[in-house]
């Protein structure tokens, strides 16, 4: 195999030598979330050394750093007269530096910390009419990065390079996990962003993914397609009403009228073809519209209460189409499915998976396994089940 095991401090300098005697490993990396690995090796006290609490791991594949971060499992042991008679086994389960990240909240005044937050019950972190990357880079920044209070910064991360991506946002955001407020303004752009190990620091960055719909192709015919799969349900919401607007008790403190509320709704075509479902969203404490925040809100809610449609695929690299060469987390491919159909979808994981007796393998997942809800894909559901019936008809 191609791949190396390191494991580093949380300073990222290495640690004893290269893991030796892995006999599986496991490695999926996702499109805005958390990776999740595990790597099995034989429990020789050397190895069981290195794998303690704080401790990383940093999967090396052709010499390029393919996942790198902290240990959430660092030792299950496993020792069996018949099935390990030797020093047994030790499974080390492994995430990559985005999980760091996901463990912050955001802070309404990031410059104080928890114990000297502002008491009034609507302070909140605000920015408003920016760029969405500057806006994701200032949450993390601020929270956990270079910027942020000293016991709150995680050791080594720093910025990436602005790439220069995403449209005009505002967030509104209090003590909310920190990758939720980053994906929420992630969301309409369908922008990305990830941590990567490089000249010993931690770079978190934010991307636009690529179309490569024309370039990168899966289909039963070329040998890279291995699974599809599909559901179909209704909407849980078509009319979001979100409700606007200043604190009652805060207006009233401020000699102003109470229960000034700001109206603003949004509605999907869900309702066309299956019937009105309306939703309430609380956002008291943003004043108006005039920035978009009840508008986004309304949008946001949206894609979570869509017609609950899901299509997943399952691909395989082949040496013509190769994920990090050809294609990456988050980019738009194309799918050719086995009714004749052909999809374009968004690469939610791209897993590793490696043993002495089988090699590596790389597979991706087209599509979300968790219920997906736009319209593309519903009617893309839609019409693979009409085909499907016609086929089972015949």
């Amino acid at each position: 195999m191609t791949i190396q095991l390191l494991v580093t401090d949380r300073n990222l300098s290495v640690l004893g030598d290269p893991l030796s005697g892995c006999t599986k490993l496991a490695c999926d990396i996702n499109f805005n979330k958390p990776a999740a690995g595990s790597a099995v090796l034989p429990a020789r006290p050397e190895v069981v050394e290195l794998l303690q609490p704080g401790n990383r791991l940093v999967v090396v594949r052709d010499k390029g750093v393919w996942c790198a971060g902290p240990l959430e499992e660092p030792q299950d042991y496993v020792w069996d007269l018949e099935q390990n008679p030797g020093w047994g086994t030790v499974t080390v389960r492994f995430t990559d530096d985005l999980a760091r990240i996901a463990g912050y909240l955001t802070y309404p005044d990031p410059t104080l910390d928890f114990a000297s937050q502002v008491t009034t019950s609507d302070a909140v972190r605000q920015i408003t009419a920016t760029n969405a990357e500057e806006i994701i880079r200032t949450l993390v920044d601020e929270n956990c990065g270079p910027s942020a209070l000293a016991s709150r910064r995680i050791e080594q991360l720093v910025l990436d390079t602005l790439a220069g991506v995403g449209g005009t946002r505002s967030i509104s955001t209090r003590f909310e996990p920190l990758l939720d407020a980053c994906r929420t303004v992630a969301a309409t752009d369908g922008l990305g962003f990830r941590t990567r190990q490089e000249d010993g620091q931690i770079k978190f960055g934010v991307y636009a993914p690529a179309d490569r719909t024309g370039t990168a192709r899966f289909s039963r015919g070329l040998g890279n397609l291995r699974r599809v799969a599909f559901t179909l349900g209704g909407p849980l919401a078509t009319s979001e009403l979100v409700q606007g607007g200043n604190d009652p008790e805060e207006q009233v403190a401020a000699g102003e009228p109470a229960n000034v509320r700001v109206y603003v709704e949004v509605n999907s075509g869900a309702a066309a073809d299956w019937y009105r479902v309306e939703k309430l969203i609380d956002k008291t404490g943003t004043v108006d519209d005039s920035n978009g925040e009840l508008t986004q809100s309304g949008v946001l809610a949206l894609g979570e209460d869509n017609p609950q449609a899901s299509l997943t695929t399952e691909t395989v690299d082949t040496e013509d189409l190769r994920a990090g060469r050809d294609y990456w987390l988050g980019d738009r491919v194309t799918v050719a499915l086995p009714t004749g159909l052909e999809v374009t979808n968004v690469v939610q994981t791209i897993r590793l998976t490696a043993t002495p007796d089988t090699g590596e393998l790389v597979t991706a997942v087209i599509g979300d396994s968790d219920k997906t809800t736009t319209s593309a894909t519903v009617r893309t559901v839609r019409d693979l089940a009409r085909r499907l019936g016609r086929m089972e008809a015949r």
